[in-house]
């Protein structure tokens, strides 16, 4: 059973994740010039991160859960190939439809963040509390992702803050708060669906399309950033297994 202050501990945790994301997406709107200098590094970065933490964490458990996570992950990773050509084709802009793919994965990123509140926390308090510290500590570079990314993807400054941080900030407590309700009535098989899809959403992100466009404007230490962001992922998961 629940302790009385679960609900507030995931609401403390989920809350302050949507600020500290948005002071990473307030620092990087304020320093437009070095956020232009700095992008292929945040996509480097970002794909070490999002690459790393769903193949050792996500992906694991899924297949623990479900014997078919496989195929979700399958279905996630298309889902999002077909969702980049359909922008593509809408669109016309290449640039755009960068910038929208990639806030299509980083949002659902950011809302399953918020469920994984809900379910750590529903676990244990000392579990929601462990895995949530090391979710916080990555919502910072996270909004600088964001708010990069849609600047590549040709936004406005405004409008990029703006959908920043209905992307990145507030999906995560609106993740928190929609799961909170119905997490104890999901079963093993239904989690590890969710977590297998979750898995091919992030893996094409990372792998499939932040790292490729990283590499096509490749600058000095462009690798080691990338190493930096998958040494981060790793801290995260050991932090969790700890």
């Amino acid at each position: 059973m629940n302790s009385p202050h679960t609900f507030l501990w995931i609401a403390f945790f989920a809350v302050g994740a949507a600020i500290v994301n948005g002071i990473g997406i307030w620092v990087i709107y304020k320093n437009r010039k070095w956020a232009e200098k700095a992008t292929t590094y945040f996509m480097c970065f970002a794909a070490g991160v999002l690459i790393t933490t769903p193949l050792i964490l996500a992906f694991p458990q899924a297949t623990a859960k479900s014997s078919y996570a496989g195929y979700a992950t399958l279905v996630g990773f298309l889902f999002m190939f077909f969702s980049n050509k359909l922008i593509k084709y809408k669109t016309k802009q290449k640039e755009l439809a960068f910038g929208i793919t990639a806030a299509e994965g980083i949002g659902i990123h950011s809302f399953i963040d918020g469920v994984i509140y809900s379910v750590t926390f529903t676990v244990s308090i000392l579990t929601g509390f462990i895995a949530g510290t090391g979710l916080v500590v990555h919502e910072f570079a996270e909004g600088v992702i964001t708010f990069s990314v849609l600047l590549k993807g040709g936004f406005s400054e405004k409008k990029a803050v703006l959908y920043a941080l209905l992307i990145a900030s507030l999906t995560t407590p609106l993740g928190a708060f929609i799961a909170y309700p119905f997490i104890n009535r999901l079963n093993d098989s239904i989690l590890g669906l969710a977590l297998g899809f979750v898995v091919g959403v992030l893996v094409y992100i990372s792998a499939s399309h932040l790292l490729p466009e990283a590499q096509t404007n490749q600058k000095k230490h462009s690798t080691l950033t990338f190493l930096s962001g998958v040494a981060l992922a790793l801290f995260i998961a050991f932090s969790k297994i700890l």
